[in-house]
């Protein structure tokens, strides 16, 4: 272990055991090495830095191609201007852009509880790369993961088949109704001391689900509960936040609940750019601790990210970044997200009428109100189809496309299909279910 590893290493132990207690041990190895980015970063601004393997101007500024720069005109209405050109085709820093950290830092902290600390975000490619990060950090071989079942798939890729780590669920809908205690309870099979990740994913995908204020204070108080009898890291996976469509439902991230709240209850947030600002292609996302910007927790984990970044992908994507800094500094963008989400509670409106209108014997519907998603579950007549053969079914015979959730759901991603076309969606998935059970 080199001088470094053992001082962030004791560094957290020291600010957080908790944390300490909770990484993997990749989690405990990792540390943003004293290489190459570390140095040039200590050269920045020198009048010679030959530090950086990157082709510049001689004075810093990048050299570029002219087919690269043409596209970077930005505004087809001829507003906006270019993003600039050292932002965007030079290096990022490994940990992203600094002021697109502290814009989106602002951002999230909207509406947080000043007494909340987070840390500053880190950039990742993308949310999945940061619950990877995550998984290298505090997950492992055997370490249990708690989720709510129908979850995520990429879930099993990030935690299980990456590191090692073993699933373990609980019903997320009982009698119908979303359980706020889920979580909770697929903890309450674990040995009491062993250390714990959950996964808590509001709204849900592939769900469509985010809680009441009373749910959210059942499923905060729940986790804390847990929290006396293991060390737990509570991952919250906020790639669809803001987009809740129906009164009452706040839009939050449970972050700010939970953070801070118990020194054996460490919470993380992974959010982005991908849903927040339909920004699919550029993966941007951000990893942000519950630990004040410069404490000694921060600023292990960060060194550790950062190790890992380096190790994996050099450092996030730069021209990205510049779009969406660049995006965050407009004055009109919340309310262009708000029109997104106007036309997204059409589309939710639209598909809950439908799904009402189904025979009760063929399919049900679990409560959704937010996100992009709607699950649809088999019941009645349907109760024992492979929701694998009602996809290829409709696929062959409907020309309708969904998504199959075993052992007994479909998807459906009201955000890809057009308001006026979902009714016609519903109907072909329940002609095709009945035609199936004859």
């Amino acid at each position: 272990m080199s001088d470094e590893l053992a001082r962030i290493n004791a560094d957290l132990e020291a600010d957080s055991p908790a944390t300490a207690a909770l990484l993997s041990p990749l989690g405990r190895r990792a540390v943003f090495p004293r290489g190459i980015p570390f140095q040039a970063a200590e050269a920045r601004g020198k009048a010679f830095n030959g530090t950086i393997g990157q082709i510049t101007d001689g004075r810093g500024g990048a050299l570029a191609l002219p087919s690269l720069t043409a596209g970077l005109a930005l505004g087809a209405d001829g507003e906006g201007g270019p993003v600039g050109l050292d932002r965007a085709l030079l290096y990022s820093p490994i940990d992203g852009l600094p002021e697109l950290r502290r814009a989106w830092r602002d951002r999230q902290r909207r509406d947080a509880p000043d007494e909340v600390d987070s840390s500053l975000p880190l950039v990742t490619c993308g949310l999945t790369h940061g619950l990877s990060l995550v998984a290298d950090l505090f997950a492992g071989e055997g370490r249990a993961v708690a989720v709510a079942e129908p979850f995520w798939g990429n879930y099993r890729q990030t935690f299980v088949t990456r590191t090692g780590a073993r699933l373990v669920a609980a019903p997320a809908y009982r009698d119908g109704r979303f359980d706020p205690r889920a979580l909770a309870s697929a903890l309450g099979t674990l040995p009491p001391g062993e250390p714990a990740l959950a996964l808590l994913n509001f709204p849900s995908n592939p769900g469509g689900y985010s809680p009441t204020p009373s749910e959210r204070r059942t499923v905060a108080d729940s986790l804390l509960a847990a929290a006396e009898r293991r060390p737990l890291l509570v991952v919250c996976d906020d790639a669809y936040a803001g987009l809740v469509y129906e009164e009452g439902i706040p839009r939050g991230s449970m972050f700010w609940e939970l953070a801070g709240r118990h020194p054996d209850l460490v919470a993380v947030k992974v959010d982005g750019a991908t849903k927040e600002l339909a920004f699919f292609g550029g993966r941007v996302g951000f990893l942000t601790f519950p630990f004040a910007p410069g404490s000694p927790a921060a600023a292990a984990l960060e060194s550790k990210v950062k190790g890992l970044l380096r190790a994996a992908i050099g450092s996030p994507v730069a021209t990205s970044q510049a779009l969406v800094a660049r995006a965050l500094a407009s004055p009109s963008v919340e309310d262009e997200i708000e029109a997104l989400r106007r036309v997204l509670a059409g589309r939710w409106r639209a598909l809950r009428a439908a799904l009402a209108g189904c025979d009760p014997d063929l399919l049900a519907s679990p409560p959704f109100n937010s996100g992009c998603f709607a699950l649809v579950e088999l019941v009645g007549r349907t109760a024992g189809l492979d929701p694998e053969r009602v996809r290829r079914h409709l696929l062959a015979r409907h020309d309708t496309g969904l998504v199959s959730v075993a052992p007994r759901w479909l998807r459906i991603a009201h955000c890809s299909v057009a308001e006026d076309d979902l009714p016609e969606l519903v109907h072909r998935l329940e002609r095709g279910v009945a035609e199936l059970v004859g």
